[in-house]
């Protein structure tokens, strides 16, 4: 399914990004939305509390477009004992999307085929490539199915997908937050001047 690396071979300006408390799994290959392939795809994770025998006590946590796998930064009072994100009724897991440059492939990622780092080379990615991609490590990490999946903004996006993009009850509860199936123009434009300033 693909393999596991720590460190990454970044450049020293993208080591400094990367949490090295954090799992990285290289995905060999990965076909985007759009029909690109990527070789070679680090994927970097944080996992909290232990996946019980079912494999079935998951809990999935999409970070934010500024955010990163590192929960605890974020939404850290909602994680520990007792609390909505709870480790010990929960495996918690949140996975950097693609284009972070937190772990994840991302513009400051080695292109296998060139030595070099992407760059403006790097393709656009989608919010489906995301959940796509993320599976991948899951099914690597051997869940069989997910409780519930909670997350906000874009990653409230990520949430609404996450059903559509997996088999028939493998997500039984989303939370998606402040987010919308749907954009209206207005909305639309805030998003891309968001991707335009980062």
């Amino acid at each position: 399914m693909g393999r596991s690396l720590m460190p990454l071979d970044y450049e020293p300006l993208a080591e400094s990004l990367v949490h090295l408390d954090q799992s990285i799994l290289v995905i060999p290959s990965f076909t985007l939305e759009c029909g690109t392939e990527l070789r070679d795809v680090p994927v970097a994770y944080k996992t909290w509390g232990r996946l019980n025998s079912a494999r079935d006590n998951v809990m999935i946590i999409c970070h934010a477009f500024t955010g990163s796998a590192d929960v605890e930064d974020w939404w850290g009072p909602l994680m520990g004992p007792g609390r909505a994100f709870d480790p010990q009724r929960f495996f918690i897991f949140c996975a950097n999307v693609l284009g972070s440059p937190y772990g994840t492939a991302s513009s400051i990622t080695i292109n296998p085929d060139t030595g070099k780092p992407y760059g403006p080379e790097f393709p656009a990615t989608t919010i489906r490539d995301d959940v796509w991609l993320h599976k991948r490590v899951l099914d690597h990490v051997g869940v069989q199915s997910v409780a519930v999946a909670i997350g906000g903004s874009m990653s409230g996006m990520a949430i609404l997908e996450w059903p559509l993009c997996t088999p028939d009850g493998y997500i039984r509860h989303v939370i998606p937050i402040a987010t919308s199936a749907r954009h209206s123009a207005w909305c639309i434009s805030w998003g891309e001047a968001q991707r335009e300033l980062a």
